[in-house]
């Protein structure tokens, strides 16, 4: 019988093979995207005190675009990207989520290194 692929349980079995490589320290923390079908989230964490020192989403004042599409990515990369500035965070490391490097990731990605980010 043919079974149903549980397309949450793939993708965390991705990020966890991800997360296995990479980590976030306090001089480069980690870029983690995550994102629905209604949001982008993205959130810059320094893994070894476990604390987010920047968070930007598509549910803040900031950002005009309210969707999950790729303007409203390059918008939420842009804007985490100036945050991570603000704060001398200058260098990170680029954690996808277990999501394809493709549209929205990518558009992510881009836009907070058109911004001033190394990564």
């Amino acid at each position: 019988m043919i079974t149903k692929i549980d397309r949450k349980a793939e993708r965390a079995r991705r990020h966890t093979r991800v997360r296995t490589k990479i980590s976030g320290t306090t001089e480069c923390p980690r870029l983690a995207v995550t994102k629905s079908n209604k949001n982008i989230i993205a959130q810059v964490i320094d893994d070894v005190k476990g604390e987010t020192l920047v968070y930007v989403s598509t549910l803040d004042k900031d950002i005009k675009t309210k969707a999950a599409n790729v303007e409203a990515a390059k918008e939420v990369g842009k804007v985490i990207a100036e945050k991570a500035l603000k704060k001398n965070i200058k260098q990170v490391v680029f954690d996808r989520g277990g999501f394809i490097y493709h549209g929205v990731v990518k558009a992510v990605a881009e836009a907070a290194r058109e911004a001033g980010l190394d990564f």
